[in-house]
Order: C-alpha cells, then structure tokens, then sequence
C-alpha cells in the first residue's frame, strides 16, 4: 500500500495546487502593487523547474540503481511503521541541510546551486527555480538513509515532501514570525533571510522543514525590521546582467573556469583547485571575499562604531 507514497505521485497531485496558489499570489500582489511577480523572472523560473524535472526523469534509474544497492545492505530494518516513516521525514530533513550547507560552502556546489539564489524576485514561484544541474548527484547526499533501512522510493517521497513545504515558505505575504511554530520549523521569515544578500544573511537558515538544525549548528539567523537605511535584498551580491537562462545556470562555472584556467594560471595547481572547492568569495590574496569574512568585517566595523558613538557622548557630556 505504501507504493503510492511516491515522488511523482506527490508531484502529480500538488501541481494544481501550487498553480492556484501562484496565481492567488500574483493576484494579491497586482492588487497591492507590491510587484512581487515579474514575467520574464517567473517564465525562468517555470523553464528551470521543467528542465530540472526532465534530468531527474532520466537519472532516475541510475539514481534508484545507486541508493537500491545502499539500501540492500542496510543495517536496520523498521518494524514500526510510524518510527520508519519518522525517520525517513526526520531524516531526509537533515541530509537536505548537510547537502544545502555543502552547496553554499563549496563553489563547485555553489556553481549548480546559484541558479535558485539569482533571481532579483521572491515568491511562491521561487520555489520552483531549480538548480537545474542538481539530479545529477543529489541522491549521494540520501545514501545514508538507505544504509538506515529507508527505501529509495520513500526517501524521495520524503524529500518532495518537504520541498513542498519549503516550497511555501518562498513568500513575501506572511510577515509574521509565528510564535512557537517558528522555533521548531522553517517559516517564510526564516526563508527570506536565506534569500536575502544582505551581508548579515548570507549562508543562513539552510533548513527546509526544521529550524532546529540551523539553531543546533550555528547558521541560524532571524529576520530583522527593515530600516530606512537597510532593506532586505533578494538575489546575489552582484546582480546578473545577461539573464538570459543559459547564462543564468552557467555563469558561475564560467567563472570558476577563468580563475582555474586564465586569472590564476600562474599559481600552484592546488592553490587554484581552491578556486573551484573552497567557499564561494575564497581569494588566495585577499582580493574577495567569502560569507565568513565579509560577516566578521561587518561585526568589526559596527562595533568600531559603537566604540566611537560611545567616546562622542562621553565627550559631550
């Protein structure tokens, strides 16, 4: 009976409903211009979601084959539906955040990952922008469920779970934080600031289901009121100016190419393997910076600041 727990069964039945949700979304905002939507953006993002379904249709069975073969040598077998099925939701839950802190963490990660961080937009639809690239190796980061006795269809099953949750949590419309609700699991809040480029957001809130792993690990980071001076930025720290949809999924490996082969050709191989393994921003010499650093420049020059607000007023006293 659990057989129609599966991906393409969730997919097929959630379709029109994520359809009427987008809809009643860009309703909302036409009606209070809040110009959430934009064609040319939301036509991206609708190709992305195509065309990472079309890849993952044909690794699918390559994928199945590799986590089948995990799965066949597992170490546990769930008698107790209910502990099986917690610990397929629980579990996929907290690979997600590990592989979603591996593809911010990793430029060769970041290069596929990108694609679902480029857009200047924030909304239901967002949530479909795809990396388009990521089938190719996003069932690696699952094996260990299937070593822990969690069949391959009900992984995935778990997984478009909770990408449809996260799925709604790609909104500008619900500001509120939600009391409690907000402790234990991702919220709009939460997912705006992973989307936000704002130095102090960037790299946070990995989670797609529980905030707990974010809070456990250190990555959690709340949304904080908008002042006049700072208002929270969608996108990526230097906007694309071709966003034409073949430079939006390959700008990044372009990049990673000219460092590798034109800009850092004269540096040891290992020195320019960092280019492409090290966290996006990573410099040999200084000249970028990554999320970490930028992070810990900003904290230094607020509280150079404070220091100096502090001496002023003591002064003027």
């Amino acid at each position: 009976m659990f057989d129609i727990l599966n991906q393409d069964t969730l997919y097929y039945w959630s379709a029109p409903f994520f359809l009427l949700v987008i809809f009643v979304e860009m309703y909302f905002s036409y009606r209070t211009k809040a110009k959430n939507y934009e064609f040319k953006d939301t036509a991206t993002n609708v190709y992305f979601a195509l065309a990472n379904f079309s890849l993952d249709l044909l690794m699918k069975a390559f994928s199945f084959l590799v986590m089948g073969l995990c799965y066949k040598y597992r170490f546990v077998t769930w008698d107790n539906q209910v502990v099986y099925w917690l610990v397929a939701f629980i579990g996929q839950d907290f690979l997600y955040y590990i592989h979603h802190y591996v593809d911010h963490h990793s430029r060769f990660f970041w290069a596929v990952h990108v694609t679902h961080h480029n857009s200047q937009f924030y909304n239901i639809s967002t949530g479909f922008r795809s990396p388009v690239l990521q089938p190719l190796f996003r069932y690696m980061f699952f094996l260990p469920l299937a070593f822990a006795g969690i069949a391959p269809l009900h992984i995935m099953f778990a997984y478009a779970m909770n990408q449809n949750y996260g799925t709604l949590c790609h909104t500008n419309f619900i500001k509120s934080k939600l009391g409690w609700w907000g402790y234990f699991f991702v919220t709009p809040s939460h997912h705006r600031v992973h989307h936000a480029s704002n130095t102090k957001y960037l790299d946070k809130n990995m989670g797609m289901v529980l905030i707990i792993w974010d809070r456990i690990f250190g990555t959690f980071q709340a949304e904080e009121d908008e002042t006049e001076y700072e208002k929270l930025k969608f996108g990526l720290t230097k906007d694309l100016e071709d966003k034409g949809p073949i430079n939006v999924i390959f700008h990044e490996w372009k990049e990673i190419f000219k460092d590798f082969f034109v800009r850092k050709k004269g540096l040891p191989l290992a020195t320019r393997l960092k280019y492409v393994f090290m966290p996006p921003g990573w410099s040999h010499d200084g000249s970028s910076k990554t999320s970490k650093e930028l992070q810990k420049e900003l904290r230094d020059n607020l509280a150079k600041s404070s220091q100096s607000e502090i001496k002023r007023e003591l002064q003027e006293a």
